[in-house]
């Protein structure tokens, strides 16, 4: 089984196949027990858990609504327990929690948070601030630049005026670990905090199967030649939109060479260097954190026998 990785927690029932029943989803906005995501400038509401932790503030769904009625800005998440789930994506200059949340909690950024939330919480919040991402960069027709309305409970776009429709769109990565032997190879980005190594990484272009856009990636930024490539697991990463492929790719050889452009400095690790750098053992450089896929593949790799 794939660990359990940050992001990919959502328990909800999507309904995917109510969404378009727009009867069915004006009676669960009327239900009294349906609850709603808020998020506001991208950021999440949030609230004290027992334990002194943090967890998702889901307000009432008509109360919630009345900070976002734009049916733009709402968004049908599902159902859980029993109940519906909506998200709302509230307009504001000031904090919503301070109007009609207030109370209710406080907005934070989900990098910050995904930490701390329960499980469940990070895929929920991660499909939220997904999806409105997407409807802030979607208002207008890609096809003939005229205005675009909601449809299918916030999941679909579609233009008044040529009646093309807008989905949203999830970019594939490749983000993959390089090996060669009992030896494993990481990456320096200059953006990255001081000391810290990751695995290779890069956007799937078209045309290309991820096998190829892993290999394509690795000769560009660190010049090696992968000869297998083997697919471990995914994470969504809402940040803004990309589904993270996470892959162990075996390279012909060790003579990595950083391309100065997205790398400034590769480093080949043991599995036992690898397992004392996700250890915090190693003075000079430090491992990606959990939240993130690299962090697992790493890990992944450097407990195999």
């Amino acid at each position: 089984m794939p660990p359990a990785l940050t992001f990919a927690g959502n328990p909800l029932d999507r309904a995917s196949e109510r969404r378009g029943d727009a009867d069915w989803l004006a009676e669960r906005w009327r239900d009294p027990g349906a609850l709603a995501v808020a998020v506001w400038n991208g950021q999440l509401l949030v609230e004290r858990a027992s334990g002194g932790g943090v967890q998702l503030a889901y307000a009432p769904a008509g109360l919630a609504r009345t900070a976002a009625p734009d049916e733009d800005r709402q968004v049908s998440l599902g159902r859980w327990k029993g109940r519906a789930v909506f998200a709302v994506d509230c307009e504001s200059s000031l904090e919503p929690s301070e109007g009609p949340l207030q109370g209710l909690g406080r907005f934070e950024d989900l990098r910050a948070l995904a930490p701390r939330l329960p499980a469940a919480d990070s895929g929920i919040g991660a499909t939220a601030k997904g999806v409105f991402e997407w409807t802030r960069r979607c208002r207008f027709c890609s096809a003939c630049g005229g205005p675009v309305q909601a449809r299918d409970g916030g999941w679909k776009r579609a233009c008044a005026g040529c009646g093309a429709e807008h989905f949203p769109r999830t970019d594939p990565v490749v983000i993959m670990l390089a090996a060669h032997g009992d030896q494993c190879l990481l990456g320096r980005q200059p953006r990255f905090p001081k000391g810290m190594f990751s695995a290779l990484a890069g956007f799937v272009e078209p045309g290309e199967s991820v096998e190829e856009a892993c290999a394509r990636e690795l000769k560009e930024e660190a010049g090696l030649t992968a000869t297998d490539v083997r697919y471990q697991f995914s994470q969504p990463w809402p940040f803004p939109a990309s589904l993270m492929l996470g892959l162990i790719a075996e390279v012909a050889d060790m003579e990595a060479t950083p391309d100065q452009t997205e790398l400034e400095a590769v480093r080949w690790f043991s599995r036992a260097d690898a397992r004392a750098l996700l250890a915090g053992e190693l003075a000079d450089v430090s491992a990606p954190p959990p939240l993130a896929v690299a962090h697992h593949l790493i890990r992944a790799w450097a407990e195999q026998d």
